[in-house]
């Protein structure tokens, strides 16, 4: 078993190096519209965020199940497949936090990175149709429920309080929001977080150290303290870009925003559909800016996120093809 997990030791760890930038390139999500709209400091937000994203991951395992063996065949697959899925997560998310601060999907990026670097080492018959069905799913979910959600509460939250004062609306709505976040948070950890736990697994499964697919508890653990981590300490620019760059925030918009996302994301995580948070809270944030006008949301900043997102998948897919394909030809 000692020289088991010595050999699966290095992937462990590019997943874990995989979930600490999944912590400050995507996790932010669930916590900037809290912070840009002064509910909560930083340090408190970063905080509830990391216990609750505990919690969330701890609330089921579908779509950890989804992940580690529903995307690609466990069964023809090896750990070389695992390691360059990682290496492209990495690379990319890396590159387009430091070229903008932009935030990307390490969902997106995650099932690419393992079609990318399956094809590499197994070919087309690695791909399980019923986990693409269903990332196919969450790709509808999080760009037109999120949207539709954020502009739906709003609207409703406008006819309710149109002739209320903007100091009482900030009151109320400043306390709402506490616990519009913290559902966000949970929410968060509940699909987000789930993903990495069901890669993390899955890499025990090839290496021999579990006999089948089953989360641990330390699994859940260890992955969601590192993203937690990463949160911490690095994830201020997405923060910023989301919720301040892409349109101005109240506690009310972030109230709605947040519980549009939160339910669309919950959803999906009862279901194991596997989505992308980053998608689900961007849209919702311009569907609530759409409801005060269109030209509210910055357009321009928009487009530069959804640039990234429409990136993520062809260009983790590739780097995560040629680690594979040159790993195997070594």
């Amino acid at each position: 078993m000692s020289e088991q997990l010595w050999s699966v030791l290095p992937i462990l760890l590019l997943i874990l190096a995989a979930e600490y930038v999944n912590g400050w390139t995507d996790a932010p999500n669930s916590i900037a519209t809290v912070v840009s709209t002064r509910v909560l400091a930083p340090y408190h937000a970063v905080v509830m965020a990391t216990v609750l994203n505990i919690f969330g991951a701890m609330s089921g395992t579908a779509v950890a199940a989804t992940i580690g063996k529903d995307i690609v065949d466990p069964a023809i697959i090896n750990v070389t497949t695992v390691a360059a899925a990682m290496v492209g997560i990495v690379v990319w998310s890396t590159l387009a936090y430091y070229m903008g601060g932009l935030p990307t999907s390490e969902s997106h990026a995650l099932v690419a990175g393992l079609a990318g670097a399956g094809l590499a080492t197994s070919g087309p018959s690695v791909l399980v149709w019923e986990g693409w069905r269903k990332v196919f799913i969450g790709l509808g979910f999080s760009t037109f429920l999120g949207f539709l959600g954020g502009l739906a509460i709003m609207s409703v939250l406008y006819r309710i309080f149109y002739h209320s004062r903007p100091g009482t609306i900030r009151v109320i709505f400043g306390r709402l929001q506490l616990l519009s976040a913290a559902f966000m948070a949970f929410s968060h950890g509940s699909n987000d977080g789930q993903k990495f736990i069901g890669v993390f697994t899955l890499a025990l499964v090839l290496g021999g150290i579990l006999p089948e697919f089953r989360v641990h508890l330390w699994v859940i653990l260890l992955c969601a303290t590192t993203m937690g981590i990463g949160t911490a300490l690095g994830g201020w620019k997405i923060v910023r870009t989301m919720g301040i760059r892409l349109t101005k925030l109240e506690p009310v918009h972030g109230f709605s925003a947040e519980t549009s996302a939160a339910l669309v994301i919950e959803a999906a995580s009862r279901l194991g559909i596997p989505l992308s948070t980053t998608h689900t809270i961007s849209t919702s944030i311009m569907g609530v800016g759409s409801v005060q006008r269109f030209s509210a949301v910055r357009w321009g900043v928009a487009g530069e996120i959804v640039a990234a997102w429409i990136l993520t998948v062809p260009v983790c897919g590739l780097i995560a093809y040629v680690v594979a394909w040159l790993i195997s030809s070594l």
